[in-house]
């Protein structure tokens, strides 16, 4: 495998994932500085993921259109020039729109990037390719907070943005040297209804979902906003039976494979993607820690998330998907549901311990997970489910921050208690029980599903064979 294609585009995943959970911890100083409070300021997370709802289904048609390579290197100039618009932001709205525009960039930046991936690698090592790919992505949202609250209280909340800058020019840099060129390809003309219908369908439910569970508006309006989404998605679907050329083609829903990875991993996302969002704040609001020494304590997952990388291959090759799959889905649960049992006098060597192992098991599920979306299906149909992939995660992601924070909130209302140790209990062992029903949709894949790419066969059935006399 070529290892330094994997590491380019991870460059810029790290970018765009630490970006993203760096400005939750610096929240309450950029409020203050540009005159606004904290809650109305989470408008501007909810702006960067409506962004990316809208933009990722087009982004398959875009690199085949203009080429993968070039479209890369412009979607991090695009999240460049949002960054520099975040940090010169004097007022609420200068920062929605300045958040709305780095998301377009990353849109961009994740499905292309994946994409590359795919159509540069041999099926035979795009495991460790994935691994390699998945880390800034578990990485990054772990020492956000740290680093967020780092460079606020020692610097200026600016240069949370203005850090981008030179590790967006390195990206540009070494992705024109190093990355292999992909021509663009024949394209049909654009699916303009399929567009708009699949943008209001994405933005609507994450935008709705990001509301509910970041209350900077009335929850109301997330409810007629998930309402609208889910509407359009039907339309989507109506539309997609008929129109000659689909911007997200469904049918590949139609092989087993495909939809067991796509489906199975965003339930699993739904549960283990509230855990970011939980544990700050259980080790925040419930043991009284700094935000730093919250941030801490959780890169533990990031020490397990980077073990995995040396020994995903093997084990795939080893027992296959279907058996890694069921197995981290299930272990994983668990140990989201140990989290409920953490206390204030629990030794910071059993978390750390849990963490780290949680770490390692959700990094090998999504490097299998991602990788086994590609397995069956032509190279042809690479960009469309690279899109498929990119909006499944993002909408599973929001929805699990949001399934995190209505559990908590579900809680109070129903014991009129305020969010405190037991409300957390609930939490983790309600998503806990959400990440581990993949498990039950990966039993039933063949057992040597994904082979190509995990290298693993079966033994042969010597029972079969004719008997040497």
């Amino acid at each position: 495998m070529n290892r330094t294609t994997p590491l380019i585009l991870a460059v810029a995943l790290f970018m765009e994932n630490m970006d993203s959970t760096v400005i939750a911890t610096s929240l309450p100083a950029i409020a203050t500085d540009i005159g606004t409070s904290p809650i109305a300021l989470k408008l501007a997370l909810t702006a960067y993921l409506v962004s990316l709802a809208i933009f990722i289904p087009i982004s398959s048609w875009m690199a085949d259109r203009f080429g993968a390579k070039l479209v890369f290197r412009v979607a991090i100039g695009v999240f460049m020039l949002g960054s520099i618009a975040c940090a010169m932001s004097g007022s609420l709205g200068e920062f929605v729109l300045a958040r709305f525009l780095q998301g377009m960039g990353g849109s961009m930046m994740t499905p292309v990037a994946r994409l590359v991936l795919v159509r540069t690698t041999e099926k035979s090592g795009l495991v460790a390719a994935m691994a390699t790919l998945t880390i800034p992505a578990l990485v990054g949202p772990l020492i956000g907070p740290p680093v967020g609250g780092f460079i606020t209280t020692f610097f200026t909340w600016h240069w949370i943005f203005l850090i981008n800058i030179p590790i967006g020019v390195i990206g540009i840099w070494l992705s024109g040297i190093f990355l292999p060129e992909i021509p663009p390809e024949a394209t049909r003309p654009i699916d303009v209804p399929g567009f708009f219908l699949s943008a209001i369908a994405a933005s609507g439910v994450v935008f709705g979902l990001s509301v509910v569970s970041l209350p900077a508006l009335p929850p109301s309006v997330g409810a007629v906003a998930i309402a609208i989404g889910v509407v359009s998605g039907l339309l989507y679907v109506r539309h997609a039976r008929t129109a000659p050329y689909l911007l997200l083609d469904l049918r590949l829903f139609a092989n087993p494979v495909f939809r067991t990875a796509i489906v199975g991993g965003s339930l699993f996302r739904v549960g283990v993607g509230a855990a970011p969002f939980l544990l700050p704040l259980l080790f925040q609001l419930g043991f009284g820690l700094s935000p730093f020494q919250s941030g801490m304590i959780t890169f533990a997952t990031a020490a397990g998330a980077l073990s995995m990388k040396f020994v995903a291959p093997k084990i795939l090759k080893t027992v296959g998907f279907r058996t890694v799959l069921m197995i981290a889905s299930v272990v994983s649960a668990g140990l989201m549901a140990a989290n409920a049992l953490f206390t204030p006098q629990t030794p910071y060597l059993v978390i750390l311990s849990v963490l780290f192992l949680a770490g390692f098991l959700r990094s090998l599920f999504f490097t299998s997970s991602n990788a086994l979306v590609f397995s069956d299906i032509e190279a042809a149909q690479s960009g469309q489910a690279t899109a498929i992939s990119a909006v499944a995660q993002q909408t599973s992601v929001a929805l699990g921050v949001a399934m995190g924070g209505g559990a908590l909130e579900i809680w109070s209302l129903t014991t009129g208690q305020p969010i405190g140790g037991a409300g957390f209990t609930f939490a983790f062992l309600t998503v806990a029980a959400i990440s581990l029903l993949p498990a039950f949709m990966y039993a039933r894949m063949a057992p040597d599903a994904g082979k190509a790419i995990s290298g693993h066969r079966l033994p042969r059935n010597t029972a079969d064979e004719p008997q040497q006399l």
